[in-house]
């Protein structure tokens, strides 16, 4: 029987190295206490925090150093609960440092109403007086900026208490998905019996043979079925938290509030979407090349992660991964690609699945820690391109914190999609340059073609989908499982047309975890179409040509500068404007074009 390891059975070689953050969990404990009392220190400053700039200064520092401690005690206890979330130890680790970040948000949740009393004028006067208020200029900026949607210091004190239970849905849905629900396993062709996991899911979907595949599928949704109206209800509630905060900060809409904490435009939103749909007969054609590819009439929604290539793919080991990796870097430099090497070998990265390990992959550590990834390597090309994908997170944080303020080190997800992106990018142009295999090229093209699909077109669907959602609840509509199944299985039919759309796949909303954190997925698609059109400037005659080192230099200028200005202008300094559909048409024409690549070479 395929079996997933017990935590224990995993060799440290291939996981992270988090005692480099606390030794001992009492090291963590004295951590907490410490930073647990300091957090009090911050009501002295209350209605002082403009008094002059000397008091500004003091409270901001203060702010920061609280805010880098909770952080670093919050991320240990999350990376320690995701090794094993059924560990009930780290639950309660991660429970506390979650109660500790609230009481941290709610303790420093009057600094920006006082500082919204201030006009900007009055800023540059304190900025004179003193300097070093000059750093925060830009933050500055952004608070003033939102004064029309913050609230008196008394109800952002009462938001921000209020954040641990809006958020509880997410944290709900999280140990049922990864915790307590268990799906069966399954028989293979060859008789032995499968594990089903959050993890292998979809890699059990590229597997040959066609009726297991959909023996995989059917197990798998039937055990979502059996929890539906618990999930539709976890949604339901979290789609009413975003709706309410948002009223609560005088927003016309949900989607608007989420977009205008990082003051990304909703026309960039719905840019995105409209460009799309007018591009859907591009994906329609990948759907009728994985229907000429199975020699199938009917293209079933268990099909649709199989690869255009018909099998699985070559292995590709981790060690081998990592390889492949690096030298795809080298057109960002040698200091960026040593970085990266030098990290590999310092247990960034946590490699293999084991038994009750967080499903999926991120990057994670804060301003004062190392970058940690969590993996679930599986051995195939998709898993060394998520490698890719999070050291692109990993490099942003790391080239971030060597430029900028803890407070400018943050940056937003609309950008941190981005560089993740362009690693899988370059990873693409090394591969087809250098690998003589003719199998293992057809391969990374699938891969480029799949990457498109999952992150331009999904991820549009996915927006689409909690934007109805979203539009829904604010009409005053109920949100039923069975409306969240209509709503979801109309799109699947319009983006997925020469396909058969089944009951069971109207229901895969269920199993997307970002839909948690609302307004969040369409910055994939927005992110993987800046990141085609940083590559084509980079490498301007593929990776065989010489790197344009001024636009590399420009994309690294990019990473340095966190979150000191607005994403949309940080992305000019990468030359690209994610104002206009411009580079998102240049990644679909890129897509059709790879299309007809394949098209060609499977007739």
């Amino acid at each position: 029987m395929s079996s997933v390891p017990e935590r224990s059975e995993v060799d440290e070689e291939y996981t992270w190295d988090l005692e480099s953050i606390y030794a001992t969990d009492d090291d963590w404990e004295a951590a907490y206490e410490a930073v647990a009392e300091r957090v009090d220190e911050l009501a002295a400053y209350e209605g002082q925090v403009t008094d002059d700039a000397a008091t500004l200064l003091d409270v901001f520092a203060l702010r920061d150093a609280i805010m880098r401690e909770v952080s670093t005690v919050a991320a240990y206890a999350r990376m320690r609960r995701d090794e094993d979330t059924t560990d009930q130890q780290y639950q309660a680790l991660t429970a506390r440092a979650q109660s500790l970040a609230a009481d941290a948000q709610s303790a420093a949740s009057f600094i920006e109403p006082e500082l919204q009393e201030l006009s900007r004028e009055e800023f540059d006067e304190l900025v004179d007086t003193e300097p070093e208020l000059e750093t925060y200029e830009h933050y500055v900026d952004d608070v003033l900026r939102m004064k029309p949607h913050t609230r008196s210091a008394e109800v952002e004190e009462l938001l921000a208490d209020l954040s641990e239970v809006t958020g509880a849905t997410g944290e709900v849905y999280n140990m049922l998905s990864n915790a307590d629900m268990e799906f069966p396993t399954v028989e293979d062709p060859n008789g032995e019996a499968v594990e089903i996991t959050q993890s292998n899911f979809v890699n059990l979907l590229k597997r040959p043979d066609r009726d297991f595949r959909q023996r995989v599928y059917e197990h798998y949704y039937d055990e979502w079925s059996s929890l539906r109206n618990t999930v539709a209800s976890a949604y339901k509630n979290s789609v009413k938290a975003d709706v309410k905060t948002a009223q609560a900060r005088h927003y016309d809409t949900a989607r608007e509030a989420a977009l205008d904490g990082p003051n990304v435009p909703v026309d960039v939103y719905d840019t995105l979407v409209d460009t799309v749909h007018d591009n859907l007969d591009k994906l329609h054609h990948h759907t009728e090349l994985k229907a000429q590819a199975l020699e199938v009439d009917d293209l079933q929604m268990w099909d649709v992660y199989m690869p255009l290539t018909g099998d699985e793919g070559p292995d590709v080991e981790y060690g081998q991964a990592t390889e492949y990796v690096v030298d795809s870097l080298a057109p960002l430099g040698e200091e960026y690609q040593s970085r990266v090497a030098d990290g590999l070998e310092s247990n960034w990265v946590d490699v293999y699945e084991n038994e009750g390990k967080q499903s999926g992959a991120y990057s994670g550590g804060t301003y004062d820690t190392q970058p940690f990834i969590l993996m679930n390597y599986q051995d195939d090309i998709s898993s060394m391109y998520t490698l890719a994908h999070e050291l692109g997170h990993s490099m942003h944080s790391e080239l971030t914190k060597d430029e900028q303020p803890f407070v400018y080190s943050s940056y937003e997800i609309f950008v941190a999609e981005v560089a993740s992106t362009v690693n899988e990018a370059l990873l693409t142009s090394h591969l087809l340059e250098t690998v003589d295999d003719p199998e293992f090229r057809k391969h990374v093209l699938n891969e480029f073609l799949e990457r498109v699909r999952s992150t331009l077109y999904r991820q549009t669907l996915f927006a689409e989908f909690e934007h109805e959602a979203h539009r829904l609840e604010e009409d005053g509509e109920p949100l039923t499982a069975d409306r969240l199944d209509e709503v979801y299985r109309g799109l699947k039919e319009e983006y997925y047309e020469p396909a058969v759309i089944d009951d069971r796949i109207a229901r895969e909303w269920m199993r997307i975890p970002h839909f948690y954190r609302a307004f969040y997925v369409y910055q994939y698609a927005t992110g993987i179409s800046a990141a085609l059109a940083i590559v084509d400037d980079v490498l301007p005659e593929g990776a065989g040509g010489e790197p344009n080192r001024e636009a590399a230099e420009d994309y690294l200028e990019f990473l340095r500068r966190g979150s000191r200005e607005y994403p949309l202008e940080l992305l000019r300094i990468a030359g690209v404007d994610m104002s206009t559909s411009d580079p998102i048409d240049r990644a679909l024409e890129s897509y059709g074009e790879r299309l007809e690549e394949m098209d060609a070479l499977m007739q």
